[in-house]
């Protein structure tokens, strides 16, 4: 801030200083600038223009045509694979998660409680989370190969026959929750920390109160991982609304084809029998194989939709359970 006196004849500016909560706030919105600039251009402008070409008809090589509600009124009433597709999401959401989540605090349950070896065990558990994803279902459909694979082949010996595995639609997605269960040491290695935090203090007062193991389980360990229990669901619930990769792998591969997608209704997708057909593959498909980039739009906002309102949901239910002092 500056002002002008007058000395002897001669004007004169004086600058004064800026006040400290001014300064502060400057400080503070100057480190904040480069990452507020980056949520503007990579999340809040893909978003509204998500928004804006879900409304239009646009196929990338001519200019969007403004059509209104008519890919949201298609997408509810007059696209039969969408709802095959939601399905298989929504159980990956409903059983893959939770099945990651209980076997990862399992094993990270057992590994605290190692006695020799502990350093092993625990690289030997998070050793398959660092395999790509690729990678791993190409050797998990090898392994569970329904002629040729290692595990049929050891069935046989002992006179069981072994089932299709990736090749029946009944077993097909309950597959992928074993490769989901192989894989699971990222979130293990998480309860494993928040396992190793928990104060020994409170399990020793609990003993002298004569707690046994469930009682010290559930009114001292899962309340301190609270909050780590609610970020592993959190994310969980939202990779597995985005669950592609592994599944359109898994398809092609089982199927013996190359191509991991296509738009012949006699391909590959969703192999087999469409019980691997997820949201994000029939996105996929609609936007960048059939050139429907407004579709697509629309499929990609309901599914934003969809994700913001279970996780709202979600973290509203589970505040009334966490402790005040965990949160």
């Amino acid at each position: 801030m500056t002002a002008t006196v007058s000395t002897e004849g001669r004007v004169a500016k004086v600058t004064r200083p800026l006040r400290p909560r001014t300064r502060r706030l400057l400080l503070v919105w100057g480190m904040l600038t480069p990452a507020l600039l980056g949520l503007l251009v990579f999340f809040v402008y893909p978003l509204l223009a998500n928004v804006y070409y879900s409304l239009t008809s646009y196929n990338l090589l001519s200019p969007p045509e403004w059509v209104g509600f008519r890919n949201y009124e298609y997408l509810f009433t007059k696209d039969p694979r969408v709802v095959t597709a939601t399905v298989n999401t929504l159980w990956f959401v409903v059983i893959l998660v939770p099945v990651r989540i209980v076997a990862a605090l399992a094993v990270a349950w057992l590994l605290v409680r190692a006695k020799r070896g502990s350093g092993f065990w625990r690289t030997l558990f998070y050793l398959p989370a660092l395999v790509p994803p690729v990678a791993s279902v190409v050797a998990f459909v090898f392994l569970f190969n329904p002629g040729t694979g290692p595990v049929n082949l050891f069935l046989k010996f002992f006179g069981i026959k072994g089932p299709l595995w990736f090749n029946d639609p009944a077993l097909s997605k309950p597959s992928l929750v074993l490769l989901g269960i192989w894989v699971m040491g990222d979130i293990m290695i998480i309860f494993l920390a928040a396992l190793l935090d928990v104060p020994q203090d409170q399990y020793e007062a609990a003993s002298l109160d004569g707690a046994n193991g469930i009682q010290k389980t559930w009114y001292i360990t899962i309340p301190t991982i609270v909050p780590v229990l609610i970020f592993a669901v959190v994310t969980g619930i939202i990779s597995a609304l985005q669950y592609f990769t592994e599944s359109a792998v898994a398809s092609a591969v089982a199927s013996g084809s190359a191509g991991v997608v296509s738009t012949n209704p006699g391909s590959v997708l969703g192999y087999p029998g469409d019980s691997l057909l997820t949201y994000t593959q029939w996105l996929y498909v609609r936007g960048f194989s059939n050139f429907q980039l407004g579709y697509a739009a629309a499929l990609a906002v309901i599914l934003f939709v969809v994700a913001s309102v279970l996780v709202g949901v979600l973290l509203r239910k589970v505040k009334a359970f966490t402790p005040e002092d965990a949160s």
